[in-house]
């Protein structure tokens, strides 16, 4: 079994999937899009909520997650990908997640199921039916806000002792009591990482080992200093790079995600800032706040 997980630490960009004139993926922008990050020093995590993956055919899946490992693998650094595989459909789970393995792509993370709101023992069923059928790293997903339901940590502590594959958790419900439990009942190797970038100096300060970041889409390198300083123990420098981000960390949520990060991606000249339907662009006072909050970061950004 391929656990290989001496990478699934620090700072993973949960990417934006990059859309031309036509509402399809854009190959070319998605790669050089992905090249900034690997330079950064960034891990991937293609398909997550953040990429739209809600909206992506299986083909487009497919496309994503292999463009992402091809520039993984031919980079120096050889990040860690992360490929969003999750389903509230078992069976669909299973099959994305063998088409991500096949792919290459060092682990997948799984988001609870969503819609069906099934019991804990549900939750378990799910996730050790999709670890019985892959042989590589599985980071279960919690994001009650997404999804309508809730892992616990007391499931997500049996998955971890039952399933060798089962081996992280992004804690996205903005419990910080949970997410602290989680880390306490599992064991050392256990790898919880952020799902909030607000939260992530309280959840690394618990014990979390890293965040999977929208703001990262945009500002790579910041975030990757910043995690490295909490990785040094350097608490205090850390605080104060908290602070100085809070309003990003904000203001990308402050329509639905993934429109503020695409909208702050245009203004960066990285790509367009179109969203699939249901989703549309941010109202203009929005796309103003971000506008500013870009600015008070001193990046560089288009004027018109």
């Amino acid at each position: 079994m391929n656990l290989n997980i001496s990478k699934l630490n620090g700072a993973f960009s949960a990417l934006i999937s990059p859309m031309d004139d036509d509402g399809d993926l854009c190959k070319s922008t998605y790669r050089n899009f992905i090249r900034r990050q690997i330079r950064a020093g960034c891990g991937l995590v293609p398909c997550g909520t953040t990429g739209e993956s809600a909206t992506m055919s299986h083909q487009e899946h497919e496309n994503v997650i292999r463009w992402c490992v091809e520039e993984a693998q031919r980079s120096n650094e050889k990040p860690f990908v992360l490929a969003g595989a999750g389903s509230n459909n078992t069976k669909e789970a299973i099959s994305l997640s063998r088409h991500a393995e096949r792919m290459g792509v060092d682990g997948v993370l799984l988001i609870t199921p969503y819609y069906n709101k099934p019991t804990q023992k549900g939750l378990y069923a799910h996730y050790a039916a999709i670890a019985s059928e892959i042989n590589i790293p599985i980071v279960v997903y919690n994001c009650p806000g997404r999804t309508g339901g809730n892992i616990l940590p007391q499931t997500v502590q049996s998955l971890s002792e039952d399933y060798a594959n089962i081996i992280g958790y992004k804690a996205a419900s903005g419990n910080l009591a949970q997410i602290q439990k989680v880390i306490n009942l599992t064991h050392d190797n256990f790898v919880v990482l952020s799902g909030d970038d607000s939260l992530t100096y309280d959840i690394m300060k618990s014990g979390g080992k890293g965040v999977i970041s929208v703001a990262s889409n945009l500002i790579p390198e910041r975030m990757v200093q910043f995690v490295q300083l909490m990785t040094n123990n350097q608490w205090s420098e850390a605080r104060i790079e908290h602070n100085l981000l809070q309003d990003l960390f904000h203001n990308l949520f402050i329509e639905t995600n993934p429109a503020p990060a695409k909208y702050g991606a245009e203004i960066l000249n990285l790509m367009s800032s179109r969203v699939r339907l249901p989703l549309v662009g941010l109202e203009p006072s929005s796309k103003t706040i971000m506008r500013s909050t870009l600015e008070n970061l001193s990046l560089q950004i288009n004027q018109k």
